[in-house]
């Protein structure tokens, strides 16, 4: 829309997200929020009431909408009539629902193995093998540069992904070679994955599009998007006795209650291999029996061998064993807003830097 057709009310809520830095897709979706309830009104949204806001709650309810969009549409209104209207007092009684938890889907290595190489051509292969191999988000796949890959370093650098931040993730050998061949046959400029007009990357529906053509073609039944390789990429490092800080580090988690999920879906190895949490109380007690032992995804094994060999050292501090919990009004009773005691990790205060490691 041009700004000679855009509403003066619709250009001061614009303002108002630009000021606050918001990404350009969050301010489309809400633009698009506030569209939906104009329309649900047939009238301006500023003159909506209290009673406008609960009866399209419960049109949303009643017409089978999801939780997530519910929830985003409650975001959307409580940011307009609060910040663009200064009128809270109209949202005041609007709640968020809570969003049943779920295990994630997971693949085997095996399926994994044959998904990638069902891939729909050189290009499909090597971006879900980078999405498999370095477990990133659908987003950070497609914004990947070729400048990213650091050959020397063998990492993967991550620009402002989910929350703006940077990170580095592992790079394996094999997943060199194949974006070495895509590199060769492709002679990518600027972006790693270009999409249809070179100038611009890969979209994410695109990627969504290779994932499902070659999960259809390797007949896998199971429900696969793209996100289902870094739910598989996590899963499968606990499976290797990966500890869980590390793969909160690899994951870009903030919290490692993020990880929690992927540690609750790996319960016991089918093959009599003990959880990750067990190979973690041992490490405790034995420096021996810590990360440096070193456990990888063989060359040849299952996800064909894009599953990165974990750097030795990173966690090479014991972390404090698990204490009880304070009695109120006791000293080191402190709370982090999440509600955890406030117990530093010292598991990744050890890392060192060097040429061959992050």
């Amino acid at each position: 829309m041009t700004d000679e057709a855009m509403s003066p009310l619709r250009r001061r809520m614009i303002e108002d997200m630009t000021i606050r830095k918001f990404a350009a897709k969050t301010q489309h979706d809400y633009v698009q929020g506030v569209k939906n309830f104009a329309a649900f009104l047939g009238r301006s949204p500023d003159t909506a009431s209290f009673e406008d806001v609960r009866r399209y709650q419960l049109h949303l309810a009643a017409s089978g909408v999801g939780v997530p969009t519910i929830n985003q549409t409650v975001s959307t209104l409580r940011f307009f009539f609060k910040v663009t209207l200064g009128r809270p007092q109209i949202v005041e009684h609007t709640h968020a629902i809570h969003e049943p938890r779920k295990l994630p889907v997971v693949l085997s290595l095996e399926e994994v193995t044959r998904l990638l190489d069902a891939a729909p051509g050189l290009k499909s292969k090597a971006v879900l093998s980078v999405t498999y191999g370095a477990g990133l988000r659908a987003a950070e796949v497609v914004s990947l540069k070729v400048a990213d890959i650091d050959s020397k370093r063998m990492i993967i650098r991550v620009e402002q992904g989910k929350g703006g931040k940077d990170r580095n993730v592992m790079l394996s050998p094999s997943l060199l070679d194949l974006l070495r061949t895509w590199w060769k046959a492709a002679r990518p400029q600027g972006w790693l994955f270009p999409g249809r007009d070179p100038a611009q990357p890969l979209t994410t529906r695109q990627l969504n599009r290779a994932c499902h053509a070659a999960a259809q073609i390797a007949e896998i039944n199971k429900r696969v998007s793209p996100h289902t390789l870094r739910h598989s990429f996590a899963t499968h490092l606990l499976e290797q006795k990966v500890d869980v800080r590390v793969v909160q580090v690899l994951l870009g988690h903030a919290k490692l209650d993020t990880n929690a999920l992927h540690a609750g879906r790996y319960q016991r190895d089918p093959r009599g291999h003990e959880p990750a949490g067990a190979c973690r109380t041992q490490a405790q007690g034995d420096p021996a029996a810590r990360l440096t032992h070193e456990a990888h995804v063989a060359p040849g094994s299952g996800g064909c061998g894009y599953l990165p060999r974990p750097w030795s050292g990173m966690a090479s501090s014991p972390c404090r064993p698990c204490q009880p919990r304070p009695a109120e009004g006791d000293v080191s009773d402190r709370e982090l807003p999440h509600g955890s005691p406030r117990r530093p990790c010292r598991a990744l205060r050890g890392l060192r830097l060097h040429h061959h490691r992050v």
